[in-house]
């Protein structure tokens, strides 16, 4: 039986080798303890989805962790979505039209109304901690078998398109397997995939963010797919068997087509 561990890794090569990504598949779990050579996630930027794009981009930087002893500094916002803290009370006036209460009236206009955040709110449900830390570690570097929840990968938009056929290669439904949902950042790449939101639907990879407040810093011709444990393994098993490594060339066609 192989275990996790040795799966994400082999999942990894396998993408590594098949020429998909050009930036590092993050894998994602809960621990008791902090991993050797780790760091505080903040410590690179006060945005976790931010720190999280470094990571995969940056050979150097090693397994970042987050806790409650290292949540100074870190934006209010990532503490509720990765189940350090309840939502802010006034949080449905900034996402959404302002309040005078809040930041002087300053507002992000991302959602219609302030109602309407709350049944977003509603929707995804109690958001629950992974364990005393939250890990967010290269696959690579994967050496424990530790229970793994999710394994995030950022690309171009092709190479993005080709995991999400990936994930389609035995599906049925072709309607119930991705999904880009609402909500910041740190959700699309953490807090839905691991499941720590109550609500989250089961058995769906995730693809964003949609969150335009990125957009200073996510490079414009990327995107994320994050993904469940389950369906990992299921790509690892399907990958040889599938379009990526029967038809090379149909995945990273050598000559292209011009379109005016």
């Amino acid at each position: 039986m192989i275990k996790i561990s040795e799966n994400i890794r082999q999942f990894r090569d396998g993408i590594i080798n098949a020429g998909m990504l050009n930036t590092e598949p993050l894998c994602v779990y809960g621990s008791e303890e902090i991993p050797d050579d780790a760091i505080p996630v903040c410590s690179i930027d006060r945005c976790v989805a931010k720190s999280i794009l470094v990571t995969a981009v940056d050979e150097g930087i090693p397994a970042l962790y987050i806790g409650k002893d290292t949540l100074k500094g870190c934006c209010p916002g990532s503490m509720t979505y990765l189940g350090f803290s309840k939502p802010l009370k006034f949080i449905k006036y900034f996402v959404s039209t302002g309040s005078e209460q809040f930041r002087e009236g300053e507002a992000e206009y991302l959602k219609a109304s302030p109602e309407i955040v709350e049944g977003f709110l509603e929707s995804i449900g109690e958001i629950k901690k992974l364990g005393k830390y939250l890990i967010i570690q290269k696959c690579r570097d994967l050496k424990k078998n530790f229970n793994v929840k999710s394994v995030l990968c950022l690309g171009n938009g092709e190479q993005i398109r080709n995991l999400s056929s990936l994930i389609h290669f035995k599906t049925k439904n072709p309607f119930n397997s991705i999904i880009m949902p609402f909500g910041p950042a740190c959700a699309t790449f953490i807090t839905y995939p691991t499941g720590m939101a109550k609500k989250t639907p089961k058995e769906v990879a995730f693809v964003g963010p949609v969150d335009p407040t990125v957009n200073k810093w996510f490079p414009e011709n990327y995107m994320a797919i994050s993904i469940p444990i389950d369906i990992v393994t299921k790509m690892q098993d399907d990958l040889e068997k599938s379009f990526i490594v029967k038809r090379p060339e149909v995945a990273y066609p050598k000559i292209r087509d011009k379109v005016q």
